[in-house]
């Protein structure tokens, strides 16, 4: 459906856990908790009711994120129920492959249609101060890489750009050297832990990447649902790809909303406003009901995010709470 601003929303993010095994520090570091009990996160049901009703209003491509959503037991099946939804274009998956090996085989029965698997180092120490864990391996990563090109399983691995990889992101975009798969970087948001680090220019890592490959050029091939624009070169078999929302905003044209893992139907990360589609749907809606509920508050989205403007910034929240 188209906003208010006749922007074509055609993408949902579904939140579905605030609940990870990692604990990034710009997203949820040591030390905290999660804060949503058991009976404040939505329902499998509840979650596909909703995207009923986004289908009827011509959303059709779903993005399941968390927290780390491989963590709730149950995400394969709802994936598997999303799919098979009349008018279900697209389902994908956000992961930090912790799980993803040992339930590929049933993700793909799911039919899952693309994975994009968070990777910020391929140095086992960083990887520890950044995610406190600290088993990461590098030929482990590797591995999964292949089984998932193996299957065809669409690919892609997301870097938030850091202090502490800024150095590494031409080691990280040789991964799309070796395997077919898109390596996208992407620019610190200020939201949550993350509005008190040190950003990272996307335009400095650009001028790094071309250092390593100097026919590296722009291309405006359609690579997935979200806003990265992507790079390429004879020499890789994936794109690089940059997600600079703050540097570059690309407000314009953005086809998306998000639903946290409470119900709460987000249209900006830059905004507190939400509607309370789980208050709705506890209190007995109907289907015309919600549906009327997604429809004005996709209208209503916002114009454009306030990231240069962090004093217009209404939203507090940590990313695990609005959903990654």
């Amino acid at each position: 459906m188209l906003d208010q601003y006749g922007r074509n929303i055609d993408y949902m993010r579904l939140s579905i856990t605030d609940r990870c095994n990692l604990r990034c520090r710009y997203c949820m570091p040591q030390g905290v908790t999660c804060p949503e009990s058991h009976d404040d996160i939505l329902r499998y049901e509840e979650i596909l009711r909703i995207c009923r009703a986004a289908l009827a209003l011509g959303i059709a491509k779903f993005k399941i994120t968390g927290g780390e959503p491989l963590v709730r037991k149950g995400c394969v099946d709802l994936i598997a129920e999303l799919k098979a939804l009349p008018g279900t274009e697209q389902v994908t998956l956000t992961t930090n492959g912790l799980l993803l090996q040992e339930k590929l085989d049933s993700l793909c029965a799911a039919g899952l249609d693309a994975v994009n698997i968070s990777l910020d180092t391929l140095d086992t120490e960083k990887f520890r101060a950044i995610t406190g864990y600290s088993e990461f391996s590098a030929a482990a990563l590797r591995a999964l890489l292949e089984n998932c090109c193996t299957r065809g399983l669409r690919t892609k691995l997301n870097a938030v750009l850091l202090e502490e990889n800024r150095d590494e992101v031409a080691d990280l975009a040789a991964l799309a050297e070796d395997f077919p798969v898109d390596v996208r970087f992407i620019e610190l948001m200020p939201i949550g832990f993350g509005g008190s680090l040190t950003r990272v220019s996307p335009d400095e890592v650009l001028d790094t990447l071309r250092a390593r490959w100097p026919d590296l050029h722009p291309t405006e091939e359609k690579r997935g649902n979200g806003p990265a624009h992507y790079y390429a070169s004879e020499r890789l078999q994936g794109r690089i790809g940059l997600i600079d929302a703050v540097s570059h905003a690309f407000c314009a044209g953005c086809n998306r909303v998000r639903l946290t893992s409470t119900g709460q139907l987000k249209p900006c990360l830059s905004f507190d406003s939400t509607a309370d589609l789980r208050a709705l749907l506890r209190a007995g809606c109907t289907d015309e009901e919600l549906k009327s509920a997604l429809e004005q508050a996709i209208y209503r989205k916002p114009r454009a995010h306030s990231f240069e403007r962090r004093e217009e910034m209404t939203e507090r929240r940590t990313m695990s709470q609005i959903g990654g």
